[in-house]
């Protein structure tokens, strides 16, 4: 199976991509691939990903070429087995675009009706009545896809993640079938968690249908006395506004309006740090404004978000007096995250006061690693040479990290505009 042209890096005869699949080391499997190692095993390796429940694994392989329709039948498991693990991500990997068309109506209908009776039962329940157990479910946290974790149950010699629900809300969305706003929500609201695939399943999902009855749904929950109810419309807002690509863009003025209002009385700070991230996807003085009050909020989460939000109203050619004098500020926060991000928002700004090459080259000494690396990122976009030495003494970026390699591949093009190369 399988076809590429990439360099193997066997040991023994073994390739080093199947090795990693099997040791379950989704960390070197990404770096494998970054390095375009063993691309010649690439399908057999999604295949192998599918067999071990490894969904997180066999969604990377997709992404980096792996070709799903060479597989046969029996190289892959049953939707139902897909269902019973709880793994979104293994279900969905399965469905990829070029084997969706292999599974019937009813084979669809199957594996929603089980999604459904493991997400209504609830995973503690159902392992009790399969298992006949009375132990204590063991519960552990581990990450299913790139951007979402979720709870892995033990019991009896069985293990299933907690995704039944997202599972049920994607294979919903294949079948057509339009589940109410209030169903949908209590479906997230289930384990109202913004990192678990329900909740992102279901914002994602509301989101894109981008209509007024959505919208003055999730609008209405605004004022509702419950924090995670209000976590959640202003999540579905967001992303509505977000996912609004036409050239009207009809909810971005009445989405400004909301979160501006919003940020000036939101009182849990979760629910703020929501309600400032929309307000940073919006190029608009207001929405500056409306950030500004909060960059010295004592919690970092919210600081971030005020750092980050910068960044959209940078597309001027200079910062704002209180937005300069904001970010500046931000660039010395206690929180590494909070310095880091304030530094990358003033290096692709297009503002290139010397004051801030000032603030960057001030930071080069941070004890934290990735902050030294964006001012370096940022000194090379700003055509500053006090980026260059640092550089070389950080040294080579760690192995795998994207972000490494792209904050020092700056200092490599500054040098190369340098020279005249």
């Amino acid at each position: 199976m399988g076809t590429g042209a990439g360099t193997s890096n066997a040991v023994d005869g073994q390739s080093s991509l199947i090795s990693a699949v099997q040791a379950g080391d989704t960390d070197l499997v990404r770096i494998l691939l970054h390095e375009h190692s063993d691309f010649d095993h690439l399908d057999a390796a999604f295949c192998l990903a599918v067999r071990m429940h490894a969904g997180r694994i066999a969604q990377l392989l997709l992404q980096y070429g792996a070709d799903a329709g060479r597989s046969r039948p029996d190289d892959l498991i049953p939707l139902s087995e897909a269902v019973d693990s709880g793994s979104p991500a293994l279900f969905e990997a399965l469905l990829d675009h070029e084997i969706r068309g292999r599974y019937p109506e009813s084979e669809l209908l199957e594996a929603r009706d089980l999604a459904r009776r493991w997400h209504e039962t609830g995973v503690e329940a159902e392992l009790r009545r399969r298992t006949g157990s009375r132990d204590a479910v063991v519960r552990t946290q581990v990450q299913d896809d790139e951007y979402n974790s979720v709870d892995e149950c033990t019991l009896g010699g069985m293990t299933v993640r907690d995704g039944h629900g997202a599972i049920l809300t994607y294979v919903e969305e294949l079948l057509g079938v339009r589940t109410s706003f209030e169903d949908l929500m209590d479906r997230a609201l289930t384990i109202a968690d913004q990192n678990h695939p329900t909740w992102g399943g279901v914002t994602l999902l509301l989101a894109g249908r981008r209509d007024q009855a959505t919208w003055t749904a999730a609008a209405t929950l605004r004022t509702h006395p419950d924090p995670s109810r209000r976590l959640f419309g202003a999540e579905v807002l967001r992303v509505t506004h977000l996912l609004d690509e036409s050239d009207e863009d009809a909810f971005a003025g009445p989405a400004l309006d909301m979160f501006t209002e919003w940020s000036a009385e939101e009182t849990d700070l979760v629910v703020l740090t929501e309600v400032l991230v929309a307000l940073g996807e919006h190029i608009d003085p207001r929405a500056e404004v409306a950030l500004l009050p909060h960059a010295g909020h004592p919690d970092a989460r919210v600081r971030r978000a005020v750092a980050q939000g910068l960044s959209a109203l940078s597309s001027p050619p200079a910062f704002s007096g209180d937005a300069r004098t904001a970010l500046l500020r931000l660039m010395t926060d206690p929180d590494a995250v909070v310095r880091k991000t304030a530094c990358r928002v003033v290096a692709e700004g297009g503002d290139h006061d010397p004051v801030f090459a000032d603030a960057m080259a001030a930071v080069l000494d941070d004890t934290n690693r990735l902050v030294q690396l964006a001012a370096v990122y940022g000194l090379a976009l700003h055509d500053d040479e006090r980026c260059v030495e640092t550089a070389r003494l950080l040294g080579p970026p760690q192995r795998g990290s994207l972000e490494e390699e792209g904050y020092l591949d700056a200092v490599w093009r500054y040098e190369w505009r340098r020279d005249g190369r």
